[in-house]
């Protein structure tokens, strides 16, 4: 199911309907300052009231469009219409919904951050300058800026075989890698594939994010969770 407002139930002090709203945010950055991180109703152009998690620590307002953990009960490996919708708990883990992000990347310029934590609570970003998605006709191909954090650049710096920028969105139903195979079958979940990943976060059971390799760094992958703060998140501002 996707993460419409309409006939969820919210733990707030008053209901959907008599909340004072004349009008929904756009996105979480237009909340008002000093609002506490949680679930929000926002309305992009052009759709209807939608729910999402706002996370507000730091510069505040980011639209959270994906967190998972690695014994999460959400399976991962769903179809195209499945991941196009969005699917889990906007309270704990969930994929926002490939058209809702497509439609919030269309109101202005956007920034993404990829917040990874391992399984000692060591938590690394990777934040990009430029965040924007196609529309389903164009696959919602990603687009990315430049790179900058304390985690490598991932999605945009590898080798052709495992690049994530630029590429079109897969799933088990509809394959749109470079591969010669069905990388989001093959790897358990949808996401931007090449040939297949440098970066998986769309995966139950454990995450990766590689990190280059050196004669004094050998290369590495942070297995995220979620629990006693160990998680991934992924948000746009």
């Amino acid at each position: 199911a996707g993460l419409s407002a309409t006939g969820l139930s919210v733990p707030w002090a008053c209901s959907i309907l008599l909340c004072p709203a004349p009008g929904w945010p756009r996105d979480c950055s237009k909340l008002p300052a000093g609002s506490p991180s949680g679930v929000y109703i926002i309305q992009p152009t052009g759709l209807p009231p939608i729910m999402v998690y706002s996370e507000m620590n730091g510069n505040g307002g980011w639209t959270v469009i994906q967190r998972n953990h690695r014994d999460t009960p959400v399976s991962w490996d769903e179809s195209w219409s499945t991941y196009k919708h969005g699917f889990g708990n906007v309270h704990t883990e969930f994929w926002l919904g490939t058209e809702y992000i497509h439609q919030i990347t269309r109101q202005k310029v956007y920034q993404v951050r990829f917040a990874i934590w391992d399984a000692s609570n060591n938590m690394k970003f990777a934040d990009y300058n430029l965040f924007s998605l196609g529309d389903e006709s164009q696959g919602y191909q990603l687009r990315l800026g430049a790179h900058s954090g304390t985690a490598e650049d991932a999605m945009a710096s590898k080798g052709t075989t495992t690049m994530h920028d630029n590429m079109k969105f897969s799933a088990k139903d509809r394959d749109q890698d470079t591969s010669s195979g069905n990388c989001a079958t093959s790897s358990g979940g949808g996401w931007w594939y090449s040939a297949c990943y440098s970066v998986r976060l769309n995966f139950k059971g454990g995450m990766t994010w590689e990190f280059k390799q050196s004669k004094t760094k050998p290369g590495m992958s942070w297995e995220c969770a979620w629990g006693s703060l160990q998680r991934l998140v992924i948000c746009s501002y």
